[in-house]
């Protein structure tokens, strides 16, 4: 026979105060119990969070997170979000950004590996996504007037980063050319780590630069035929 709701509420309460998170195999042992329906109903009589990390298998009590500015919580690698789920938890945090989210900015603010799931949410018509010069995207909302507003803030902060840059010695654009060469693809932030592992003072945006001038692009082996002239 099942214990009492009120008994397996307790039994969860005091589980949540000695470790925060528990994952499905933990309540099931605690509830003594295999059966999801009372899993679920038990967590929604105290008012629960699923994680957004780990495809939503860790649990905590509503009133455990202290969320942070960007409504995240994460513990002991385990993420948590005021919206649930990770696409939106993603789309919230991109259309609330003043000049939209890259890449690898949303993977710094979540510790969670997103690629597949910015594609889906492009292909789903959630987000946009606009191609940058570096060869990286920046995902936008999927409302036009708020994406082009991002568009144009990200313009105006890169520009502001180029206009700050010191330009490069003639040797260390030689140097960037050369690495270009003998690279599989012209990629900006690649090259500048291969640059400063040997000692090079160079930067990503000032890599860019070079490929500006000399209209390298993306996608090619090697510097444009106008160099090589």
């Amino acid at each position: 026979m099942r214990p009492s709701s009120g008994k397996d509420l307790q039994v969860l309460r005091r589980l949540f105060a000695r470790q925060r998170i528990a994952d499905r195999d933990a309540i099931f042992a605690a509830l003594k119990t295999r059966s999801r329906m009372t899993l679920y109903r038990r967590l929604s009589e105290l008012g629960y969070w699923s994680s957004y990390t780990h495809a939503g298998a860790y649990y905590t009590l509503k009133d455990i997170p202290v969320f942070d500015a960007n409504a995240l919580w994460l513990h002991k690698g385990v993420g948590f979000s005021r919206d649930g789920t990770l696409k939106k938890t993603i789309v919230r945090l991109v259309d609330q950004a003043e000049a939209g989210r890259l890449h690898r900015e949303l993977e710094a603010l979540l510790h969670l590996r997103v690629h597949n799931t910015l594609l889906e949410l492009v292909h789903q018509g959630g987000l946009g996504r606009i191609p940058l010069l570096d060869g990286e995207y920046l995902y936008v909302s999927a409302t036009a007037q708020k994406a082009a507003a991002q568009v144009a803030a990200r313009e105006k902060q890169c520009a502001a980063v180029r206009s700050s840059l010191r330009p490069l010695e003639l040797l260390q654009v030689i140097d960037v050319l050369v690495a270009v060469i003998h690279a599989s693809r012209a990629d900006a932030r690649k090259i500048a780590t291969r640059l400063q592992a040997r000692g090079q003072d160079v930067t990503p945006e000032q890599v860019e630069i070079v490929f500006a001038t000399y209209a390298i692009k993306k996608k090619t082996r090697s510097p444009s035929k106008r160099w090589r002239r």
